[in-house]
């Protein structure tokens, strides 16, 4: 089995080595760039499996515009991403999120939570890719293996993040998804969030969603159901 690959993205020399280091004592492949353009770059031709994301970097693009370039473009939309806050930086983390990465660390962190995380991440992201799964309703096509998502014929744009939602909500069609579930089996269940995050990436898929966004219900106290209406219901 081919080793993962992972971009770290970091301008400081003395991290950036040590982030290496750890990395490549486990197992993993190791690209680096210390600069938001030379970060888009890399991925763009490379395709990391996954990217480790510094928010403050030099030459005027900070890592969350990384970010949010990298879940924009449908090359490396499916990528997961770390983000790398300061510690106690809460909008970061939250900016992070909502442009599509699925986790963040605060600094200082250590090499074993960091390894821990990007486990998680990859795992989930490997099973991911191994199951053919799809939803097909009216102007609503799903298909989670090629990682797309139609709405009346155009690319709804969705990032990692969202698609992972809309196939929990897909896979558990007519049943009711807690929040703490969904924080659960889209984060890490390590992951320090609210239902406020689950809440805003939720808001954020109903606007890509268009016309089909009711049919993700909210029931209110406990979390959410997909729901489509067919043309027989509409009628």
């Amino acid at each position: 089995m081919p080793q993962k690959s992972i971009l770290v993205v970091e301008d400081h020399p003395e991290t950036q080595e040590l982030l290496a280091y750890h990395l490549k004592a486990a197992g993993y492949t190791i690209r680096t760039a210390s600069s938001g353009q030379v970060a888009l770059d890399v991925a763009l031709r490379s395709k990391p499996d996954l990217v480790l994301l510094d928010v403050m970097l030099p030459g005027g693009m900070d890592g969350l515009e990384v970010c949010r370039r990298l879940k924009q473009d449908a090359r490396t939309r499916s990528v997961p991403v770390i983000m790398l806050t300061a510690l106690g930086d809460e909008v970061d983390r939250i900016v992070g999120l909502e442009l599509g990465a699925e986790d963040y660390l605060p600094k200082p962190f250590s090499p074993r939570e960091l390894l821990l995380r990007i486990k998680a991440l990859l795992r989930r992201s490997s099973q991911q890719e191994g199951q053919a799964e799809g939803f097909r309703e009216g102007g609503l096509a799903i298909d989670f293996e090629a990682h797309t998502v139609q709405v009346d014929g155009a690319d709804a744009g969705l990032t990692a993040t969202e698609h992972k939602i809309l196939k929990e909500l897909v896979a558990s069609k007519g049943r009711v998804l807690p929040r703490e579930r969904l924080l659960d089996t889209v984060w890490d269940t390590d992951f320090d969030g609210t239902s406020r995050t689950v809440d805003t990436h939720m808001r954020r898929l109903r606007g890509k969603l268009g016309p089909y966004a009711d049919w993700i219900e909210t029931v209110r106290g406990v979390g959410y159901r997909f729901k489509p209406v067919t043309k027989a219901e509409e009628n």
